[in-house]
């Protein structure tokens, strides 16, 4: 049984505190921090736990064996390594950071510690897209070819007037790629692999009072020479869901809304010709499409965080790495920082490195 904290009482720290009462036999909510001390109180007061005003006075506790951080983009690796050199093991929210500079200073103290370090991208868990990874590492798609990651989401005008650091550079680090995008993003190199190079354009269209964007389109070339697209946006008329499409020459998928959409993978016989393509039908049925549908009372899925925070449980108890580890979260990070730096500068760029010729 792992003896947690919270160290972030706003909207994510309580999506952490109803997560870990989803695992009464493998976690306990021992207290919670917040800037804000009514919000503290009452995520407290909700989950039967103590509180805290600073995470400091939450890391001094003797009865901590794990910290969830859930405090702004930006303040991540300060709270993260305070926790990990209280001998604290740290899940951390995405992104891991909004630079590789600070994401490289926590991922140096969770080595220098010896603790666990996760970070929470729990799109890895669905069904449908761990199926997909798996089949694409078999074979089953052939060569990978293309790939189209969208996000095309709302967030209003109050979303980001909602806390002083929502659509900042310092603490946001940014806006609907960074925020929004991400989990789609690290999904796309998750299954296509290593990102080389990408050539982007950014906007924002339909917010105002925000120094970041609502909206970015790029393109991606991964290490196989495979291209993708990629549309991220908060400005897209509600209704929308997030779509990963991967092509390969011997098939091609569809996620959309965390299922699985369309599959296809080439069998035995099939000619691959033009008219054998069109004829090409859906393998989706007996497939492991999507969780249950039960939801969180913010309104996201809550099965893929449970299962998230059980992993990460193990890793402690085991010793072995996360499923989701600080080095997988810093090659999703670096895809995203190498966006923008495209965007800016209106040349190629490349994940953790200069501009591309």
């Amino acid at each position: 049984m792992l003896r947690f904290g919270i160290i972030g009482a706003g909207v994510i720290g309580g999506v952490h505190a109803r997560t870990l009462a989803r695992l009464p036999d493998r976690a306990t909510l021992v207290a919670v921090a917040g800037d804000s001390p009514d919000r503290a109180r009452a995520l407290a007061a909700e989950h039967g736990c103590a509180w805290h005003a600073t995470a400091r006075e939450l890391l001094a506790r003797p009865d901590l064996d794990a910290v969830c951080v859930c405090v702004p983009s930006g303040l991540h690796a300060e709270i993260g390594e305070a926790a990990l050199r209280a001998g604290r093991h740290v899940l951390v929210e995405k992104p891991l950071e909004v630079s590789l500079e600070a994401a490289d200073r926590l991922l140096g103290a969770a080595r220098s510690t010896g603790r666990t370090l996760g970070v929470v991208l729990q799109h890895r868990f669905d069904p449908a897209a761990r199926f997909l990874h798996d089949a694409v590492r078999a074979g089953a798609l052939g060569t990978l070819t293309s790939a189209h990651a969208e996000v095309p989401w709302w967030r209003s005008q109050g979303y980001y007037d909602s806390g002083q650091w929502r659509g900042t550079v310092r603490l946001d680090g940014g806006g609907a790629v960074m925020n929004q995008g991400v989990h789609t993003l690290d999904l796309l190199q998750w299954v296509m692999g290593e990102a080389v190079e990408v050539t982007a354009r950014t906007a924002l269209l339909a917010h105002r009072g925000i120094d970041v964007e609502d909206t970015a389109a790029a393109v991606v070339r991964f290490a196989n020479g495979a291209l993708a697209t990629v549309l991220a946006t908060t400005a897209a008329y509600p209704g929308r869901t997030a779509r990963l499409t991967v092509h390969g020459d011997r098939g091609s998928a569809v996620l959309d809304d965390d299922r699985m959409a369309w599959f296809h993978s080439r069998a035995e016989g099939e000619t691959g010709d033009a008219y054998g393509a069109y004829g090409a039908g859906d393998q989706t049925a007996g497939l492991p499409l999507r969780y249950d549908e039960e939801r969180d009372p913010t309104g996201m899925p809550a099965t893929p965080h449970r299962d998230q925070l059980a992993d990460f449980c193990d890793a402690v108890e085991t010793g072995r790495p996360p499923a989701v580890s600080g080095e997988d979260a810093r090659r999703s990070l670096a895809l995203t920082l190498a966006l923008y730096e495209s965007a800016r500068t209106g040349r190629a760029a490349r994940p953790n490195g200069s501009g591309a010729s």
